[in-house]
């Protein structure tokens, strides 16, 4: 893909039903667990400070959120999931929207998922891994807050985030620090490389 500006940034709309979906331009869709930094990871990448909002409280997000990006591609923000401080029918309205989204033609280019470098990935992880890679789009795997690990914990923590998610051997895992910056131009390479 040519050199995409990610000064040109703009939020573009937030999204509760599939009529809305965006299926028009490449789409890198950034999904992870509530509290585990999605937002954080995705204002890094655009070096902006509050551009996709970061929340206090965990689960709030129940929209898809679309943000245009040099108007090339679309960044999307799935809601995070995994908390436990949601109603029932909360969590399944959210799961319908999933389903309804994995389930869409063109919605997804590439997949991001965002774990913490620091633990095993959750149930909730391995079925949104399961959930990208059934699409068939490729996807990669950020490790985030990696600052947090001794170096010693770095590999072993790589290896168990790949057998948990049971990742192919060619889907990259990447050791990511939002709060510090660590591998922010090799995740940018990662995901602009085939769009």
């Amino acid at each position: 893909m040519t050199e995409v500006n990610l000064h040109n940034a703009e939020f573009l709309k937030s999204v509760v039903s599939p009529k809305d979906f965006l299926t028009d331009k490449p789409t890198v869709v950034f999904s992870g667990k509530s509290n585990v930094g999605k937002s954080s990871v995705i204002n890094r990448l655009l070096n902006r400070k509050n551009f996709a909002r970061v929340g206090n409280t965990p689960g709030k997000t129940v929209h898809i959120n679309y943000f245009s990006i040099d108007q090339a591609v679309y960044f999307v923000d799935l809601p995070g999931y995994g908390y436990a401080n949601v109603s029932k029918s909360e969590r399944d309205r959210w799961g319908r929207l999933m389903e309804q989204f994995f389930d869409t033609p063109g919605a997804i280019t590439l997949g991001v998922q965002i774990v913490d470098a620091r633990h095993k990935p959750t149930a909730d992880d391995v079925t949104m891994a399961r959930w990208f890679m059934d699409t068939g789009c490729p996807m990669l795997v950020v490790a985030n807050k990696s600052d947090k690990l001794k170096k010693s914990e770095q590999e072993p923590n790589v290896q168990r985030i790949r057998e948990t998610l049971e990742l192919p051997e060619d889907t990259p895992v990447l050791l990511f620090s939002a709060e510090k910056g660590t591998s922010r131009d090799e995740l940018l390479d990662l995901i602009f490389k085939d769009l």
